[in-house]
């Protein structure tokens, strides 16, 4: 056997924390997705790099300038400055966790309030709200209405006689906390805060330095994906709390010396909670948690009384899930998404339910746009949010086996949603945001990481100014900026339609809501028994007015289901012809070039021009005993037999100008549409 010669080295072994570094960088830095073909990509990367680039140069700027100061004028800098802080943190843990989660509480509460305007504001809030209210009367489902098209919506299950929200029942049934508190745009910020508490009590057993577990904590806290996510309705920040819940009781029986098979019970109970709410969230963090627990058991048996306790805590929501799947889609394995979508709904490389097909390389641009967004999103500086985590990694000199869990957990997360095929980008890559506890703990080891490498001179003293002017320049403006944005986006969300029909009389009224040409017609083709995806197919590529044309036609002829889709599928033969309609405000409608449109397309272009509202919101509203549905034109009548005694509303903008409000229109029931 031959050995290496004394003056040979042999390769070093690659660690996993910079391997991890290696990896999330070129994630967060390289426009990957811009590299490869058709699919998705980020034509605003060339501007978010050279935000990068000058943010960066004045940060560091700032930084090297106070650090040579520093060594001229004593108060500019202290050596220890925070140990104090880190001390008195650790002197009093549950005292100061309780002060820093009161405060974040304050502030998701303050931009739920103020910035989100306490309303459910994306269809997949709206949708889980109206599940909520549905589970705070008692009933799993109610029964489809005879007409559901009048009241249908995205992500709303209506077949089989029975309608629900899509959404695994976990999520709406935090909602419904605050339904019965009448409060429901409390939930997030309320778990938002028990998510910081619950990473305080993970960190002062997995993060042995007080100064870096006061850091992270601070920065899970108060960072802006974290604050303005946890004041919305969204299931991601219920889902962050019972995570990190099942990671802090883990924590507990993990550093035990004897079985702690509570502790173990309560740690299973959280990821399977979790897994009720968002189950491929839930299973990268339960799973690498489920190993371990394993693990331990078959090296030493007494471990056991852990392992079994930990998996009975996960089962037990599991298996109330199964029984929900079971009361509403009638299988206990059969979610809501796929009864409405299809097996295509679910992980995988094959067609998406929307008509392109999900790829490996479509799996990569999308996790690359995640970590894209995350370098703004996460922190809001004008340094690169990830940079510090990122240098942290790569600096580390060894992983303990609570790092290997994160690092483990983080990677099957992203590998989860490098197989699925939706991107979900609201407030944030919102896909991302269970990476929240891994990003705060390596974010908050950055100043130790230069330090220990570097010492307390002038490298390290640089990055620590550069830190604190990147942080002031986001605190002072970019934060509000971002804030702003939020504030006066999706206005028509915000719109309170039970004060306005209080503040306009309407009551026990039936109003028809008037939405785009557009959305007509993926309603209609719902009435026809056209499925989701096939819905989706037809509207995404196929020209508006002869969409428009064919349904009529198919209405008449009382053509539906199967042979409704039969009958439309040669439409598609023009699909890689059309483009965005530039005819109506709704820029989601198709159109053919050179096409000529018949008086009753160009109708329905004017109506479209003369205003229009979402119905969505109106599934929430509950004032004045008032019947809303959505105007589908001749079909009204259907409606109007069914309540004959009610006044008439239509409901709509004066035009069509962003931003102007609905407002009521009586009508005469002979005059609508």
């Amino acid at each position: 056997m031959s050995h290496p010669t004394p003056d040979r080295e042999l390769p070093r072994r690659i660690e996993p924390a910079a391997l991890a570094a290696f990896l999330v960088a070129c994630l967060a830095f390289l426009p990957i997705a811009n590299w490869i073909p058709g699919g998705h990509a980020a034509p605003w990367y060339a501007s978010e790099r050279s935000t990068w680039i000058s943010g960066t140069a004045i940060a560091l700027g700032v930084g090297i300038v106070l650090a040579i100061f520093s060594g001229k004028i004593a108060w500019l800098w202290r050596d220890h400055a925070t140990e104090s802080a880190a001390d008195a943190f650790a002197r009093r843990p549950i005292a100061a966790s309780l002060c820093i989660a009161g405060l974040a509480l304050l502030l998701y509460a303050v931009i739920a309030r103020v910035v989100l305007g306490a309303r459910p504001l994306l269809i997949d809030e709206i949708v889980q709200m109206v599940q909520a209210n549905m589970l705070a009367h008692g009933h799993l489902w109610l029964p489809v209405d005879s007409h559901p098209e009048f009241f249908s919506s995205m992500h709303i299950v209506d077949t089989n006689g029975r309608y629900f929200s899509q959404f695994p029942v976990g999520g709406p049934a935090m909602l419904t906390l605050g339904v019965w508190l009448h409060a429901p745009w409390l939930v997030g910020p309320l778990f938002g805060a028990i998510t910081v508490l619950a990473f305080a009590a993970y960190l002062r057993i997995a993060e042995p330095r007080p100064g870096v577990a006061l850091g992270a904590t601070l920065v899970l806290a108060f960072a802006p994906f974290t604050a303005f996510m946890a004041g919305s309705y969204m299931n991601h920040v219920t889902l962050l709390t019972w995570i990190v819940i099942g990671m802090a009781a883990m924590a507990k029986v993990m550093t035990s010396d004897t079985p702690r098979p509570v502790m173990a019970l309560v740690s299973g109970l959280a990821f399977g909670i979790a897994g009720t709410i968002r189950p491929v969230d839930a299973l990268a963090f339960a799973l690498p948690a489920g190993v371990w627990f394993l693990v331990r058991a078959v090296r030493t048996p007494a471990r056991w009384k852990d392992a079994i306790p930990a998996a009975i805590g996960v089962a037990i929501p599991l298996a109330l899930l199964l029984w929900v799947n079971a009361r509403t889609t009638g299988s206990p394995l059969l979610f809501g998404y796929e009864q409405l979508w299809g097996k295509s709904h679910a992980l995988g490389f094959h067609a998406a339910p929307w008509g392109m097909a999900h790829t490996p390389a479509r799996g990569l641009e999308l996790v690359n746009l995640y970590f894209l967004w995350l370098q703004s999103y996460f922190l809001e500086t004008p340094v690169p949010s990830l940079l510090a985590a990122i240098i942290a990694l790569a600096l580390a000199p060894r992983l303990d086996r609570f790092d290997r869990y994160l690092l483990a957990s983080s990677a099957l997360l992203v590998g989860l949603y490098f197989a699925y095929w939706h991107k979900g980008l609201y407030l944030g890559p919102r896909f991302m945001y269970a990476l929240l506890p891994a990003l705060a703990l390596w974010t908050a080891r950055f100043p130790g990481a230069m330090r220990d490498r570097f010492g307390q001179h002038a490298v390290y003293r640089s990055a620590v100014y550069a830190t604190l002017c990147a942080l002031a320049i986001a605190v002072i403006a970019l934060v509000p900026l971002r804030a702003r944005q939020y504030r006066q986006g999706m206005l028509t969300m915000r719109w309170d339609a039970d004060s306005a029909a209080s503040a306009s009389g309407v009551k026990h009224a039936l109003v028809f809501v008037r939405e785009s040409w557009g959305a007509e017609l993926v309603a209609r083709l719902w009435a026809l028994g056209v499925t989701r995806p096939e819905t989706e197919l037809l509207y995404n590529t196929v020209d508006a007015c002869a969409l428009e044309q064919a349904i009529t036609h198919l209405e008449q002829e009382n053509v539906r289901g199967a042979a409704a889709f039969t009958a439309l599928r040669p439409m598609l033969a023009d699909s890689a012809r059309t483009v965005a309609s530039t005819f109506s405000p709704d820029t989601t409608e198709r159109a053919l070039p050179g096409m000529s449109y018949p008086p009753v397309c160009t109708a329905r272009i004017e109506e479209d021009q003369s205003g229009f509202t979402l119905f969505p919101p109106l599934l929430l509203a509950r004032g004045g005993d008032n019947v809303y549905a959505r105007d589908l034109g001749a079909r009204d009548t259907l409606l109007l037999r069914r309540y004959p005694d009610r006044p008439v509303y239509l409901l709509k903008p004066p035009d069509s100008d962003v931003g102007n409000m609905p407002v009521f229109q009586m009508v005469q029931r002979e005059a609508t549409r």
